[in-house]
Formats: structure tokens, C-alpha cells, sequence
């Protein structure tokens, strides 16, 4: 999973821009501690068997993070990134987009004051395998909807949600059946309101090489509606209802999805 942070960024007046504590350093020191890091890795053959049990399988292993990135377009405004490779998934469980990006605003927001204008997500669509799915878990982030019951009314947000699967046309094949999904959905984290075709030039360039994710963006759909709040778990919760309706579906390559506050 690759995760971008697009907007404004006021640094704290203590923050050191050459301190130790990089984006790296503080991703990998908030994972450990909320138990999402999976540090499997770090135990090499021939450790003591008990040791290596031991260690917790986690959600992602860290692999890469920064506050700017040379590939970046110069706009929107690119603040931070963050770049995991993702746990294999339980049949019952979503990909674990909603503590990854939480786990990235977090992050952000140590060293300064975040104003968030769009979030975009890299999203291993083709690592899920909607037949294991148990009849009660088809869309998992469904069982969670209820974090989200408690919301100041005001805090909706329009927002726009682009949905590209790159070079790969399925994500055009699928996108009106994608729509319908998301407007019978039981659920008021995501009020559903029009798709359309999407712009190839319509969502901000991702900061990475094409061949990293099946790219560039050619194939992809727009939706638009309401959020329940304009923060990173409420967009966490929606990447992760795109990637299982998508898989749902019948796509197996990657989807770039990118958020933006309208």
C-alpha cells in the first residue's frame, strides 16, 4: 500500500527539519506502538523458534516514508507519503487501509498542523480474494460503520473519488455495476450521488514510477457524494469498500484511488 497526503502542512515553531525523528522514524515508531507492524522480519534464520513465534504478525511491514518525494507533480501540494507492504488479509477482514492512514495522519501531525485537501491510496486490489469471503463479511468495512454513528452533522463533507486500475481497462468494464454497490450499501459513511467516467488529468499524478502500480492512469471512474467527516479514517474506511466491491467484482489489478475535498 502506498499512501499520499496532499494539502497544507504548518510545521511546528520547535520542529527541526533536520532532526532525527524523519517521516520514516515516526511511521515505524507508530505502527510498533499501536500494534500494527508486522516486525517479522526483522528475525533472521536460525533464531531461537520460540523468539521468532513470538514476534507479531501485524498488519503492514515498513517499508519506505518522506515529507516531499522527487517524483511529485508541484501541484496539489504533496506533504508527506508513506509506503507498506501489506499482511496477508483474513477472509473476514478488510485491507487494512483505515489504521494505515490513520497511522500516516498521525504521524503528519506531529510535526505541524495538517489541512488535508486529498488523500490518495494505493490500493493491492489483485492480493484479495473475494471468494473466501464468509456471506457475512462481503464488504468487511461494513462491521464498522457504527464508529462513525456518533458525528457532528455539520462535519459532512462533499467529496470527489477517483478510481483508476491503470493500463488495465477492468475498472471502466465494472464501473456502473461499482456505482449501484455503493448506492445499496447500508451504510451513511459514504452517501453515494453520481459517477461519471474519470479524467486521466483530473486527479493529482501519483509520486512514483508508472511501472510500480501498472500505470499511468488511463481506465478509471468518478464518483461523488457525501462523507461523514473529512478525515483520514473516514477515507481509510472508504478506499477499503472500494477495493473489496472492486474485487467483488472480478478485478484483480491494482486501483489507484485518490479523495479530494470538494
Amino acid at each position: 500500500m502506498f499512501a499520499a497526503l496532499y494539502g497544507e502542512l504548518v510545521a511546528h515553531s520547535w520542529h527541526d527539519p533536520a532532526s532525527e525523528h524523519d517521516a520514516y522514524q515516526l511511521f515505524h515508531q507508530r505502527s510498533l506502538a499501536m500494534g500494527w507492524l508486522d516486525d517479522r522480519a526483522s528475525t533472521v534464520e536460525g533464531d531461537d523458534p520460540e523468539k521468532r513465534a513470538a514476534v507479531a504478525p501485524g498488519l503492514w511491514a515498513m517499508n519506505d516514508a518522506g515529507w516531499s518525494h522527487p517524483l511529485a507533480a508541484p501541484a496539489p501540494n504533496l506533504i508527506s507519503w508513506f509506503q507498506v507492504e501489506a499482511s496477508a488479509v483474513a477472509g473476514d477482514r478488510p485491507l487494512p487501509v483505515q489504521p494505515f492512514l490513520r497511522c500516516a495522519e498521525d504521524t503528519t501531525a506531529r510535526i505541524g498542523t495538517v489541512r488535508l485537501s486529498a488523500v490518495q491510496i494505493l490500493l493491492p486490489v489483485q492480493g484479495l480474494d473475494a471468494s473466501s469471503r464468509p456471506p457475512y463479511a462481503l464488504v468487511p468495512s461494513l462491521q464498522t460503520i457504527d464508529w462513525f454513528g456518533e458525528y457532528n452533522p455539520r462535519s459532512r463533507t462533499s467529496v470527489k473519488i477517483r478510481i483508476d486500475s491503470g493500463r488495465d481497462p477492468s475498472i471502466s468494464s465494472v464501473a456502473p455495476q461499482l456505482a449501484r454497490r455503493f448506492s445499496q450499501l447500508d451504510q451513511g459513511v459514504f452517501v453515494y450521488g453520481t459517477n461519471e467516467l474519470a479524467d486521466p488529468d483530473g486527479a493529482p499524478t501519483p509520486p512514483f514510477d508508472d511501472s510500480f502500480w501498472n500505470g499511468p492512469p488511463q481506465h478509471g471512474t468518478t464518483l461523488t457524494g457525501e462523507l461523514v467527516e473529512w478525515s483520514c479514517e473516514a477515507v481509510g474506511w472508504l478506499a477499503e469498500a472500494v477495493a473489496d466491491s472492486a474485487a467483488g467484482l472480478g478485478v484483480h489489478a491494482p486501483l489507484l484511488l485518490t479523495v479530494t475535498r470538494t
